[in-house]
């Protein structure tokens, strides 16, 4: 039986991930999917930023402001886009 793959996103975020913007300062999180169009894969993709990455919190602002690193690298992201992409706690 053959499966046939879309290159689109998927929008479906599974159970147990949640936002971005709601993982606590200094947690380990994966990041799962982004919900939204082409540009926030693009921008992400832009940043060094992709599906499974394992990034942590360094700092959240006001209003979904997050300040997040990885492999040594921080990115600071805004709360609209911390907002669409989701994660899932590290075990």
């Amino acid at each position: 039986m053959c499966e046939i793959q879309s290159q689109e996103p998927v929008r479906r975020c599974p159970l147990d991930s949640f936002p971005l913007c709601l993982a606590d300062e200094g947690e380990s999180v994966r990041i799962i999917t982004a919900r939204s169009g082409k540009k926030l894969h693009e921008r992400l993709g832009s940043m060094g930023l992709q599906i499974n990455d394992t990034v942590t919190v360094i700092k959240k602002q006001p209003g979904g402001g997050i300040i997040i690193e990885k492999s040594g690298s921080r990115y600071a992201l805004g709360g609209g886009m911390s907002f669409k992409i989701y994660v899932r706690r590290c075990d």
